[in-house]
């Protein structure tokens, strides 16, 4: 039985593969939705031809639904537009309000979903026109827009926002996750480190093997990787980089160990201390010394999947303890 979020986007499992900066692709997100989930693209920092390029490709290997997602720190308004020449039917936005670009996406025919990290923020995208609400907790991975709980974030933002569906994010990892997130109210959950464990995420050998072996106590919350994205606090595993800057007295930018030090070099040009860069598989260098971004929930992540089975096994699980609890899965 279809719920309000899968009905919304045309999916089967209220599942939405997060779209996490420099780990996204149009195999891993075609994965995702040819599994009945939502697989989604970042494409909020790649030029535009590289926007269009990613989403042809994508439209290439699944016919099922999928996502965009755009960052409002920077100008997004060319990028949208070829969202919409292309006909990518959904757009999600994150870092900030989106304004009129939230009426453009719907001109264009998209289904919009915008990352609220409170009830406040939550209540003016939705009175903005947002279809669906991400209500991202302060557990996740990468960037963090709020600091509230995903527990106590989650009822607060359906309360405040109904009867638009809300999807749940951060530290959800598994099917209990899922089924927890459901029972306070969400329609489905954004799920981002679960699926860096996944055999289709692009991201470095490295980071995935530090992602399988951290606990839930190993991520830090700070700004310490800002360069190129300054003011944007986020969460990552403990390393090399961040305990230097500790052992220093956490000075601010300009004052800290081996700043400006090129300690990896990507496909795309050098990677400095301190930079807000995804390990990707064409890195090469010193990658513990890299961004790695992950959420609490990433001591549930313990072993290398592909994402269709990631999304089956999340929906059998979450369906298995709520029909347990006497519950009627809407999935």
């Amino acid at each position: 039985m279809p719920n309000a979020f899968t009905t919304l986007v045309g999916i089967e499992i209220p599942i939405v593969q997060a779209a996490m900066g420099g780990a996204t692709s149009p195999q891993f997100a075609a994965a995702v939705s040819n599994a009945g989930g939502l697989g989604m693209l970042a494409l909020g920092w790649s030029p535009p031809e590289a926007v269009r390029a990613e989403i042809r490709a994508t439209k290439a290997l699944t016919e099922r639904p999928f996502g965009v997602n755009l960052v409002l720190t920077y100008p997004q308004e060319e990028r949208l537009a070829i969202c919409l020449e292309e006909g990518v039917p959904v757009i999600s936005f994150f870092w900030g309000q989106a304004g009129p670009l939230m009426a453009e996406a719907h001109r264009g025919g998209a289904k919009v979903l915008h990352t609220a990290g409170s009830a406040e923020q939550a209540r003016i995208s939705a009175e903005d026109g947002a279809d669906a609400i991400v209500a991202q907790g302060w557990e996740a991975g990468g960037h963090v827009y709020g600091r509230v709980a995903t527990m106590a974030l989650v009822p607060a933002v359906v309360d405040q926002v109904a009867p638009v569906p809300v999807l749940a994010a951060g530290g959800i990892a598994d099917g209990r996750g899922l089924a927890a997130a459901m029972a306070l109210g969400a329609a489905g959950a954004w799920i981002g480190t679960r699926f860096l464990a996944s055999i289709e995420a692009p991201i470095h050998a490295r980071y995935r093997d530090r992602i399988l072996s951290a606990k839930e106590t190993d991520t830090e919350y700070g700004t310490v990787f800002d360069v190129g994205w300054p003011d944007a606090p986020h969460r990552s595993l403990r390393n090399k980089t961040i305990e230097a800057w500790e052992a220093a007295g956490r000075p601010p930018a300009g004052g800290r160990p081996n700043e400006g030090v090129v300690v990896a070099k990507s496909p795309y040009g050098d990677v400095v201390s301190y930079q807000s860069h995804t390990p990707g598989s064409g890195d090469e260098g010193d990658i513990d010394a890299l961004a790695l971004w992950s959420g609490q929930g990433v001591s549930l992540v313990r072993h290398v999947q592909p994402a269709a089975e990631i999304v089956r096994e999340m929906s059998d699980e979450a369906r298995a303890i709520l029909a347990r609890l006497g519950n009627d899965p809407s999935f």
